[in-house]
């Protein structure tokens, strides 16, 4: 059984930090709030403080993925599971707690380097959630919604996140264009709640920044969705995907480029998984309609690094 509870929050940093204001409060309706670094943009979608977090910085990368577990208790249980695997853990500083907006918390890298942080009592804000879209984010009980991270090693990267972090795998989705010789490459997706998958990890060509493939948030309303795909087209941000629907989690949704090589989806009528009676699949179409990629800059996670030969 994880320890885990959802995806709290998600710290990225940018070299257009107005260009990120534009793309997340103007056109896809988070509510902006207030964090102790002033040239920061912390965004709300429920009385979090804050659930993405947008700092300005040199280059474009993750700084931290956030994982909620109940108390402190299952924070110091986490803490003790991860340094049985031989992964070294570092108690976050009162000064970085109080940055992050908890009481608490952890912090390590995945076998990717992903920064991974593991926390307890998120500081809340009682005042009026403000959507641009007059939204309701769906988080409750699911957390913030999704991360799909790339890994150059796919198979220590799962064994962590479901034998040391307890994540359950939900299935997953065979990559298409392998010598017949060669090993099956997947995704891999991974819930921790009723949310189909909080995590996904795929195969990527490097390590290093971004570190993220895409952040997935939900929205209670197709409206919402629509006027969130009308608000990012008037805008001229790059569409990378369509709108569709998925197969596995059966979200309808978008894909929009965000600054610094990596994609934002935003959809509604996500499926809720009945653990009772779950058992993994594979899928062989990653939507049943829609998802049309054929317009997608790369990601900068696929991307090799300039001076490389990757």
């Amino acid at each position: 059984m994880t320890q885990i509870r959802g995806l709290g929050y998600l710290r990225v940093q940018t070299r257009d930090i107005d260009r990120w204001r534009e793309l997340t409060v103007d056109a896809l309706g988070f509510a902006e709030g207030s964090g102790p670094d002033p040239d920061g943009l912390y965004l709300r979608m429920d009385e979090r403080r804050a659930r993405l977090v947008v700092l300005p910085g040199a280059i474009d990368r993750v700084l931290s993925v956030g994982w909620e577990v109940r108390d402190q208790f299952a924070l110091a249980a986490v803490g003790r599971a991860v340094e049985a695997s031989g992964t070294a853990v570092k108690m976050l500083s009162q000064e970085e707690a109080d940055d992050r907006g908890v009481e608490a918390g952890i912090a390590f890298e995945d076998p990717a380097g992903v920064p991974v942080e593991v926390f307890f009592a998120p500081i809340l804000d009682h005042s009026p959630v403000l959507t641009g879209l007059g939204q309701r984010f769906v988080t409750d009980g699911q957390g913030m919604g999704h991360v799909v991270l790339p890994t150059t090693a796919m198979d220590d990267t799962v064994a962590f996140y479901t034998e040391v972090l307890g994540f359950l795998p939900r299935g997953g989705i065979r990559l298409s264009g392998q010598s017949p010789d060669a090993p099956p490459r997947r995704v891999r997706f991974m819930g921790v709640n009723e949310r189909h998958h909080s995590l996904a990890v795929c195969p990527a060509p490097h390590s290093g920044e971004p570190g993220l493939v895409h952040l997935m948030v939900e929205v209670d309303t197709l409206d919402a969705v629509g006027r969130a795909l009308d608000n990012v087209n008037k805008r001229d941000f790059s569409l990378s995907s369509t709108l569709g629907r998925h197969t596995n989690d059966k979200m309808v949704s978008f894909y929009v480029r965000a600054p610094g090589g990596w994609d934002i989806e935003y959809g509604c009528d996500g499926l809720r998984v009945d653990e009772r009676h779950y058992t993994a699949e594979e899928i062989t179409a990653d939507s049943y309609w829609g998802h049309d990629w054929s317009g997608s800059e790369p990601l900068a996670a696929f991307t090799p690094p300039p001076g490389t030969n990757a």
